[in-house]
């Protein structure tokens, strides 16, 4: 069974983490089976953008990375209080550690800004919320990261998109780097994704 992390912060959207939990929740019933997803975040509790209350199933001191296969973040927002967790050190380590181990990281929207923060993106190609009114891809390029105006970027074991509307495709790119192309079908298939 691949464990995958599903690191969430306060301020996360909820919608790009149930992306990670259904994807690959169907192929834990429905594909190959080999896929299981764990919330952790740093509170007992925690609070959507939108007022949603989630409780994670651990918290991050509770876990041992080593025992995880995969990495993934959702984004947020600011005014949600997002990058106080997504930025503390406790986040930065996870981050750094799945990279080191050259382990799948699959970001949303701004979550890529967590690996830039980390210093992982340096000379890396990447993307982040990309609307014309914000400033999130400068913030990214001011990490070192070699930014990207495309819609979803694969460098080496890192994906990071553009925004909200990528978070199928990172969550079946995720899928497939766990499991294989002919699976993911499957799961894209069962699920309505033609």
């Amino acid at each position: 069974m691949k464990k995958i992390l599903l690191l969430l912060a306060n301020g996360f959207e909820a919608v790009e983490a149930s992306v990670f939990t259904d994807v690959l929740g169907w192929n834990k019933w429905e594909g190959d089976e080999s896929t299981e997803v764990i919330t952790v975040g740093l509170h007992k509790q925690l609070q959507c953008t939108w007022n949603f209350s989630v409780i994670p199933e651990k918290l991050l001191h509770e876990i041992d990375l080593k025992d995880f296969d995969a990495l993934a973040i959702p984004g947020g927002f600011e005014e949600a209080g997002f990058y106080e967790d997504a930025f503390s050190e406790e986040f930065q380590t996870v981050v750094r550690h799945f990279d080191e181990q050259k382990k799948p990281i699959a970001t949303i929207c701004v979550a890529s800004l967590i690996l830039g923060h980390s210093g992982i993106l340096q000379n890396k190609k990447a993307t982040t919320y990309n609307h014309p009114t914000s400033k999130r891809l400068e913030q990214l390029q001011s990490y070192g990261a070699n930014v990207a105006n495309e819609r979803i970027v694969y460098t080496e074991h890192i994906i990071t998109s553009s925004n909200p509307g990528t978070a199928f495709d990172v969550a079946f790119g995720l899928l497939e780097m766990l499991t294989s192309p002919d699976n993911t079908l499957k799961v894209k298939d069962l699920m309505g994704f033609k």
